[in-house]
């Protein structure tokens, strides 16, 4: 849990449960005064001071899962390269996966480092308008392993969130790891004072990841976490000299299509599998620029254009409801 401190004893009820610091568990504790006086109990004051950061803001996107390797990263960076290419936008991509940074590789920006000014850390830019942070840019090496508990994991979030200069942004991308814990609790605490436009989810067509992502759709629920849409990546392969289709991972039981039927969620896209794409997060360049007439690189557009749509009617309706 998040809120269970790095020092705290084994069984601890966390700092906000009823029970904190009157526990068994709790005897002995160094936090147990604290905790029993219920100071922990009250709302975290960097989610006022987020939601004064992130009120230039205009809108912010969550690409979450429940199955790791499904290409969250990839459409994330896909995404921000697309909305980008209006270079009257500012776009920005946030990296949350703490364990598993993958985001400056795929945007070409390995190796980059984080520096500090008076109005926080600057962000890594890959043009004059899409700008990337990740805790990838903090490490020595991309080989490092980030060996963290829940609440170190949680602080960092709040620093990405808080410290980053951000700047007035367009959209803000949050490209997150896969699964419904630490960090996916932490970013939904921290921009609960700010408007979240919602999250895309992601999956591929096999069974054995759809009952993954499903959770990933309650998790959003529980939260009240609107869905803008899913989108099923490697969703056949697609030859690049012949074009023909072949599906390398079987929907077995009716993949995204059937997914969003029983659940009532809009079906953004499917993206097929195209050894290209690979190649060009390798080589940390846009798959949509170095392939813009590809199948793939077709429905990658197609996904953008309903997302701006999504959020532009968002905007339409707050303001006629104001």
């Amino acid at each position: 849990m998040e809120d269970v401190p790095d020092n705290a004893p084994e069984h601890c009820p966390g700092t906000k449960s009823e029970q904190a610091g009157k526990s068994a568990s709790c005897q002995g504790c160094p936090n147990q005064k604290l905790c029993a006086s219920g100071a922990t109990k009250a709302p975290d004051p960097a989610i006022a001071e987020i939601g004064v950061k992130l009120s230039t803001v205009k809108h912010k996107i969550l690409v979450l899962s429940g199955k790791g390797g499904v290409g969250k990263s990839t459409f994330s960076a896909h995404l921000a390269h697309a909305l980008a290419s209006d270079s009257t936008k500012e776009v920005a991509l946030l990296d949350v996966d703490i364990c598993g940074p993958s985001i400056p590789r795929i945007m070409g920006l390995e190796g980059e480092q984080v520096h500090q000014s008076g109005s926080g850390w600057s962000p890594v830019y890959v043009d004059d308008n899409l700008a990337v942070m990740s805790i990838g840019f903090l490490l020595s090496s991309p080989d490092d392993a980030v060996i963290w508990r829940g609440p170190k994991k949680n602080g960092m979030i709040k620093q990405f969130l808080r410290d980053v200069d951000w700047g007035e942004l367009d959209y803000l991308i949050v490209d997150t790891p896969p699964g419904t814990s630490d960090e996916h609790l932490s970013i939904i605490q921290y921009l609960s004072s700010t408007h979240v436009d919602g999250a895309v989810i992601i999956t591929t067509p096999q069974e054995v990841s759809l009952q993954d992502v499903r959770k990933e759709i309650r998790f959003c629920q529980k939260v009240k976490l609107p869905i803008i849409g899913v989108v099923e990546n490697m969703s056949g392969f697609v030859c690049p000299k012949c074009k023909n289709t072949s599906q390398i991972f079987p929907p077995t039981s009716g993949g995204a299509e059937q997914m969003c039927a029983d659940l009532n969620l809009p079906l953004l896209g499917k993206v097929p599998l195209d050894p290209r794409i690979a190649r060009s997060c390798d080589e940390g360049k846009s798959f949509l620029n170095e392939v813009p007439d590809s199948p793939a690189a077709e429905v990658y557009q197609r996904i953008v254009r309903s997302i701006q749509d999504y959020c532009s009617n968002r905007v339409t309706e707050e303001q006629s409801t104001s």
